[in-house]
């Protein structure tokens, strides 16, 4: 039976996604944890089996679906046992792709959205630079008009997908003077000279998830690389946030219950003291602590995302999902690996990958401070 907000459909493709999931991605998920990346036939996979485009209209390819589509893959995309990979494929689906939908002309939304959608082209977004990350008023990068187009130099950093992308959502500068009215999108092919991928970091979790810093010396874009209106880019990449903060939301909550369904089970197997953990009071305090939470977070994240389905724009309850989600997903992996003791601190227990993971929806698409100011600003301070 579905619950609320999903309807039968919504659990039918559920079923759909995870037997795809479970059966063709969780088991190579040790081995793309060690190796630091995976195959990017996984794109060209999901876009056969129609799980790039749910929400987007047919005539590009897509499912025709709703917004809650999108919530449900993020929730079974946990299932892969590698928040990277997750991570990659919401960038895809959620973060960069859905500005080509909404901004884009029809020339690029053929040239762009539909073999996004198939999985031919994988999409990278360029936002957060070495010395702008949250505050996206603050970048650097400019492009300077030219005749018949643009001349991009700067840097971006922190780049989900940026060494495999063969496109790139720019934001740019176009006038340093003129504030957030200075700043514009652009779609980037990856070979365009002057498009150079710097690194790929190291990072502490998210292991298969390449993370890029890209520089952009002299890049020569022509004009119809503009993706909307010159002078917009502000509005319409805050616009594309909101999007990008509710499915890492939903995504990260979802992971957090099955953190704590391992959690669970190894409570009733391990015995200390003649008797199994979870009937010590402290144990089974801790997870009536942690069911609790992650049901509070998962139903804030499920309202916003029925306002979104239902054509609204709550930018305070995403802001909130966004910074609850994160804590408790972060104390649930946590209190988790306490459970687990000596053998969750080992590589041998995937809890370790759950703690480490947990801790980037903290801090990506705006960290938990930005979250309260946010808040706090529409609460009338």
């Amino acid at each position: 039976m579905a619950r609320w907000p999903f309807s039968e459909e919504h659990e039918q493709l559920r079923a759909s996604i995870r037997q795809f999931v479970e059966s063709e991605l969780a088991p190579s998920a040790d081995e793309w944890e060690r190796e630091a990346d995976f195959p990017t036939s996984v794109f060209t996979r999901m876009g056969e089996l129609g799980f790039l485009g749910l929400a987007y209209p047919e005539a590009y390819g897509g499912g025709g679906g709703d917004y809650l589509c999108n919530i449900v893959l993020a929730e079974e995309m946990c299932r892969c046992n590698s928040g990277g990979l997750a991570m990659a494929v919401a960038v895809q689906t959620d973060m960069a792709v859905p500005p080509v939908f909404k901004f884009g002309t029809e020339e690029q939304k053929h040239r762009y959205l539909t073999p996004a959608i198939r999985g031919e082209k994988v999409f990278c977004l360029g936002i957060t630079e070495p010395d702008a990350g949250s505050d996206v008023a603050g970048i650097k990068t400019t492009a300077r008009k030219v005749d018949d187009g643009w001349v991009v130099n700067g840097s971006k950093i922190f780049i989900t997908n940026g060494r495999r992308a063969d496109v790139m959502t720019l934001v740019a500068k176009t006038d340093r003077d003129a504030g957030h009215q200075g700043i514009s999108l652009f779609l980037v092919d990856s070979d365009t000279p002057g498009f150079h991928v710097a690194r790929t970091l190291d990072k502490l979790g998210m292991h298969t998830s390449d993370t890029a810093e890209i520089t952009f010396t002299d890049m020569f874009l022509p004009e119809d690389a503009l993706l909307g209106n010159e002078g917009e880019g502000f509005y319409n990449i805050s616009w594309e946030l909101q999007g990008e903060r509710l499915v890492g939301s939903a995504g990260s909550i979802a992971g957090a219950r099955r953190t704590f369904e391992a959690a669970l089970a190894y409570a009733t197997q391990r015995e200390t003291f003649g008797k199994p953990i979870g009937k010590h009071q402290v144990i089974r305090h801790a997870l009536a602590d942690m069911a609790t939470e992650i049901e509070a977070a998962q139903q804030l994240v499920y309202a916003a995302a029925w306002k979104v389905n239902q054509g609204e724009y709550p930018v305070r309850e995403i802001s909130m999902a966004k910074l609850l989600t994160g804590e408790v997903s972060w104390k649930v992996a946590d209190k988790a690996l306490q459970i687990f003791g000596g053998y969750g601190y080992t590589m041998d227990f995937p809890i370790q990958r759950g703690w480490r993971d947990s801790r980037l929806i903290r801090i990506g698409g705006g960290t938990d401070e930005v979250m309260r100011d946010v808040i706090g600003k529409m609460e009338g301070l």
